[in-house]
């Protein structure tokens, strides 16, 4: 008798409404990391399991919805995360419609959602009526537990979960129930054993489906695939009041909590972790994301592995993040040799007070410029990434954000507005406060037509909005940054990147 399978792992796709038409060629497809690592931990606890992921195939909702049905599993769990803070939010855009559709074709079968934003509101994706079981935060023991149960009586007793408790007339109440604790550090290796990349679809070799980001190749579509983005460590020591990464680590149930209460990381082995990235490269990877919120900053944990993989001879290119306060000189030879070629940094505000305000204050003892010429002289990129609408901002304090941007003029910028993402402390501090926030997944996603960032005190959403397009367009249609891509990556890499500049967004909130 065929075995029914336990767990269908699904990764929606949104990119069409959060990305507008630079979904198409120019945004990356990355492989679901948590939905890899949730898939790999539930096997090895001899549980059935597969992965739907929608984004890298270009499913329709229709395609999507039949496939699921095809799969027909005792549960499909929506992994409803993002290598970026506001991705999780966002990615809600086409993981309702898809849960729904499930859902109406099949009642009868247990429809769960695990992921960031999960964590942040328990309560209102629990609300939806296609949602049966909610996971409190990423879900690892939670999900064991769910998929031993009988997905009914056995409910009540399944810690870190969300369910409704339905009376005679099928009217359902909301349970949650206590907490249940994330993954230790020293049960890493054991409990989230890598990645289960075989579960993963494919054209014609593995991991030809997803790209990598357009600089990260050196803005050179042709050596964006295969791509892969890993962990090596969980979580993030600091709380900027922007941030929501943290409210995954969640282990109190509370309604009031954020991410700012579940700071800290958890690391997997060195060894471990070259075990999974040898086997990348033996997949053909070169190009790989090390998504790690602070790879550089606790060196007992990077310097074994990065110099692991120059033992072993890896071809890679890599890039990561770090914070500019905990970059140092004498370790970027290291990062270097062993193909770290991108160092993402979190600039944010060119105003000191305002920068002040989202708890980057430390950097006031860093000189940016400094450090930014320290990596560059190290033959390492940079991608500084920027925010336009912090509470504090005026039209001042924004241009002095652009006019650093401007001068630092490094090989790649990210420039968001300000968000008061769920899960994160400001958006507690935004409910508290009244502010006006947004009333749609796809107003989260900064990229998309319905976009909605947070008015400042002195300047209203719209204002912060255009700043930001003005002032991304203002950066890469500069000359002096154009020169840098050409004499860094070469004329057609130019080229690239001037048509890139030709997709104009399309905004709601600006009248398009």
């Amino acid at each position: 008798m065929n075995r029914k399978l336990d767990l269908l792992i699904v990764n929606p796709s949104s990119a069409a409404k959060a990305y507008q038409d630079l979904a198409k060629v120019y945004a990356a497809i990355e492989p679901p990391t948590w939905a890899l690592l949730l898939a790999q931990s539930m096997r090895s606890k001899g549980h059935g399991v597969a992965i739907l992921d929608c984004d890298a195939e270009r499913l329709s909702l229709e395609e999507a919805a039949e496939r699921i049905g095809d799969a027909d599993p005792r549960v499909v769990l929506f992994c409803v995360y993002g290598q970026n803070p506001n991705s999780g939010t966002t990615s809600m855009i086409g993981a309702t419609l898809l849960a729904e559709a499930a859902k109406n074709e099949a009642p009868e079968r247990t429809v769960a959602f695990v992921g960031s934003h999960t964590s942040a509101l328990p309560r209102e994706v629990l609300a939806y009526p296609f949602v049966d079981v909610v996971l409190l935060n990423e879900g690892v023991y939670a999900l064991d537990n769910l998929l031993k149960s009988d997905l009914a009586s056995d409910l009540p007793a399944i810690r870190g979960i969300g369910w409704k408790l339905r009376d005679g007339g099928g009217a359902a109440r909301q349970v949650i129930n206590p907490a249940e604790r994330v993954v230790p550090n020293e049960l890493m290796d054991q409990d989230l054993p890598g990645y289960a990349w075989d579960l993963l679809p494919y054209r014609e070799k593995p991991l030809d489906l997803y790209r990598a980001h357009f600089w990260h190749a050196g803005f050179d579509h042709d050596k964006r695939t295969p791509f892969a983005a890993i962990y090596t460590s969980l979580g993030c020591q600091f709380a900027c009041n922007f941030c929501m990464i943290n409210i995954v680590n969640r282990t109190d149930a509370d309604d009031d909590v954020d991410a700012s209460h579940s700071r800290g990381m958890r690391f997997w082995s060195p060894e471990f972790m070259l075990a999974e990235i040898e086997k990348l490269a033996g997949m053909g990877v070169e190009t790989l994301r090390l998504s790690d919120e602070m790879f550089f900053l606790n060196r007992r944990y990077y310097h074994p592995l990065l110099t692991g993989i120059i033992e072993r001879g890896l071809d890679l290119n890599m890039w990561a993040y770090s914070r500019v306060d905990t970059v140092r000189k004498d370790r970027l030879e290291l990062f270097k040799k062993a193909g770290v070629n991108w160092l993402a940094l979190g600039i944010e505000a060119g105003n000191q007070v305002v920068r002040q305000e989202v708890s980057k204050g430390s950097f006031k003892d860093v000189n940016i410029r400094e450090i930014c010429g320290t990596i560059q002289d190290s033959d390492i990129n940079i991608i500084s990434n920027y925010i336009f609408g912090f509470p504090e901002d005026t039209q001042e304090t924004m241009q002095e954000t652009l006019d650093l941007a401007l001068e630092l003029n490094t090989e790649m910028a990210n420039m968001y507005p300000c968000q008061a993402l769920p899960g994160s402390p400001l958006y507690t501090q935004a409910r508290r406060e009244g502010w006006d926030l947004p009333d749609s997944y796809e107003a989260f996603a900064f990229l998309s037509y319905d976009a909605k960032p947070l008015a400042t005190r002195h300047c209203s959403a719209a204002e912060v909005l255009r700043f930001r397009d003005d002032a991304w367009q203002t950066y890469f249609t500069n000359p002096d940054y154009l020169d840098v891509v050409e004499r860094r990556f070469g004329s057609q890499q130019r080229a690239n990147v001037e048509d890139m500049t030709k997709i104009r967004l399309k905004r709601k909130l600006l009248g398009d």
